[in-house]
């Protein structure tokens, strides 16, 4: 996917739509716009999974700071 710079899209995240339609946001890498698309039926499930699950392998914040009750 190129934007209108010329530049390639890269996947940063991915969101939900509605009734659990699932949409990717992707970032040019050459001006930084920001596009969201809906996934498609050839997308791998297993990258998506990848990108959905990333802010929980990569927490802002040491995990052993959680407490749990």
């Amino acid at each position: 996917m190129l934007e209108e710079c010329g530049s390639g899209m890269e996947p940063i995240a991915i969101t939900v739509r509605g009734k659990g339609e699932w949409v990717l946001i992707h970032r040019c890498t050459g001006c930084g716009v920001l596009h969201a698309n809906r996934s498609a039926a050839d997308d791998s499930p297993l990258l998506l999974v990848r990108l959905a699950v990333k802010p929980l392998a990569l927490p802002p914040f040491p995990l052993d700071r959680l407490a749990l009750v």
